[in-house]
């Protein structure tokens, strides 16, 4: 299984890219708008979150219909012409695929409720629930209707899990994939996958909430070989990556080993979950740099090592912007901005900007409750003053958690709305907009040196196919490492703190050359001062 490694992916949160209606939600014409801007900054692939038809009681991951566009985003007419348009500028698209649950009102499920025997088989109905919880809360069991059984719902209540043991549902599943490889697709993004492969006899299981008893089962790895034979597999270019809800290395390597025909790569979330107390996330803590490093160190080695391949981000639409939680915004915006961008796209795997990301977009700062949308930011309020938390204090952590701190409105200029929407948008645009806009950024630092990054990985080899080896592992503010494809090697510096720091650099790098830094002037001698959230790439036997 070849793909492209050099490829840069670029998320799209669809209802909030650009509005071309004036209804207030982005919307498949508005990206068609914008695709010369994405050929400007030279990513080559574009993944959309879900646009398909549904009740959008989980923002687009309850599915009703999986081969229709939803009329709040457009036509099939308009999904074609963006395919279209983006072939024209080299970018391609990948899907946002929900394959593990569908939504109760899709037709399967409404069947399935009509008494319809063959397609109650599609999904998990059961006499007595087991302990599960939902990722949710609360059981993660349901009545089903008023037949005495009960469903497996592992998320909302609102989406049914589909049983994949049923071949029926793998064949009308792979259906799905199918349709839109006919419509030109070049990627998919598969939903919490590694949760698909539940045991026939599904027992109690109290560890964890239950998570032990679906996550990344030996079965897993089947079905992946299974879609990836029966679709995307036919074509060696396509890319397809596997969210995987917690999952290890020991997996992730088994899940992208390119001789087992599953997935191109795979993304975790450890890395995002450092400034959670007690791995608690609606808690109010700094990032833990240690356990950040232990991490990408870990991961980095372990995935090279054995030939696995990661997803690399910072940032996404379940995700507060990484600027806010690992970056001193006030002071070093641009620095920081650019010192982020390196550690991933120097690093080894597939890197992916989420839009806002490449323009230094920051947390939106609202005033209340009354400017958030995000159904799980009110059930989290309401949770902290149950717990004895006051308004303020509610509110406050609400503002550096919440999944709405990333799905504001892009910042295209300092129009009203910041140029998304000439209607009221479907949420508010955050504050910063007047400065921080694509008009004002387009020339500016951080997304220069975004092109900077993404050139850089089309040009040399070492970068897009390199080894990944740790480096300063003691130290305690500089994440580094180094890159190695024959006799060529880099070696990336990483301050991650306002405050500079002197290090030695490794004898074999001492005569090297820049190959990038943050700051315009850098200099390479035996011992360097790394500047705040300076990033600082040294290669040697360049060819």
């Amino acid at each position: 299984m070849t793909f492209d490694k050099k490829k840069v992916v670029y998320q799209i949160y669809p209802k909030s890219y650009k509005d071309t209606t004036g209804n207030g939600i982005g919307d498949l014409q508005g990206i068609i708008e914008k695709i010369p801007y994405l050929a400007k900054l030279g990513v080559d692939m574009v993944w959309l979150n879900p646009f398909y038809p549904s009740p959008q009681h989980d923002n687009g991951y309850d599915i009703s219909n999986y081969t229709a566009v939803n009329p709040l985003f457009g036509s099939m007419d308009d999904f074609e012409e963006m395919i279209q348009v983006g072939k024209e500028y080299g970018i391609e698209f990948m899907l946002d695929m929900v394959l593990n649950h569908c939504s109760t009102e899709h037709e399967w499920f409404q069947k399935a409720l009509a008494g319809d025997n063959y397609y109650q088989d599609f999904f998990f109905l059961r006499d007595e629930p087991t302990d599960w919880l939902s990722k949710f809360g609360g059981s993660a069991w349901a009545p089903f209707g008023d037949t005495g059984k009960y469903y497996l719902h592992l998320y909302d209540v609102t989406q049914a899990d589909l049983n994949w043991h049923n071949p029926h549902v793998r064949e009308e599943l792979f259906k799905v994939v199918h349709f839109w490889l006919d419509k030109g697709v070049k990627g998919f993004r598969f939903d919490v996958i590694n949760v698909i492969g539940k045991d026939e006899i599904l027992e109690n299981c109290p560890e964890n909430d239950g998570k032990p008893a679906y996550t990344d089962r030996p079965i897993v790895h089947e079905y992946l070989h299974m879609l990836n034979e029966e679709t995307f597999g036919t074509d060696e270019a396509i890319m397809t990556v596997g969210e995987m809800s917690a999952t290890n290395i020991e997996n992730c390597i088994l899940y992208t080993a390119p001789e087992r025909h599953e997935l191109s790569m795979a993304f975790n979330f450890h890395h995002l979950k450092v400034d959670y107390e007690n791995g608690q996330k609606w808690t109010l803590k700094n990032f833990d740099f240690e356990e950040l490093k232990r991490l990408f160190h870990t991961w980095g080695k372990e995935m090279s090592d054995h030939n696995g391949w990661s997803a690399l981000f910072w940032n996404n639409h379940d995700q507060p912007r990484a600027l806010n939680r690992f970056v001193d915004v006030k002071n070093f915006r641009n620095e920081g901005a650019t010192m982020l961008a390196a550690s991933i796209h120097l690093s080894r795997g597939t890197p992916y900007i989420y839009m806002g990301e490449e323009i230094g977009m920051i947390d939106p700062d609202y005033d209340s409750m009354e400017d958030y949308a995000d159904v799980e930011s009110f059930n989290a309020y309401q949770m902290l003053l149950n717990a004895g938390k006051t308004p303020e204090e509610a509110l406050k952590i609400i503002q550096v958690k919440s999944r709405d701190n990333s799905r504001t409105p892009m910042q295209w200029d300092d129009s009203e709305n910041a140029g998304f929407t000439s209607g009221t948008p479907w949420l508010k645009a955050a504050k910063s907009y007047s400065e921080i806009n694509v008009n004002n950024e387009i020339q500016g630092p951080i997304f220069t040196f975004y092109q900077k990054l993404i050139a850089l990985r089309k040009k040399l080899p070492l970068i897009a196919e390199g080894s990944y080896k740790p480096a300063y592992e003691d130290s305690q503010q500089v994440y580094a490492f180094e890159r190695q494809l024959g006799d060529e090697k880099l070696l990336v510096l990483n301050n991650f703190y306002s405050d500079p720091i002197t290090v030695d650099v490794l004898p074999e790098y001492q005569n090297g050359e820049v190959l990038l830094s943050n700051y315009e002037v850098a200099q390479i001698a035996a011992v360097v001062t790394l500047r705040p959230y300076e990033s600082l790439a040294i290669i040697v036997n360049k060819r």
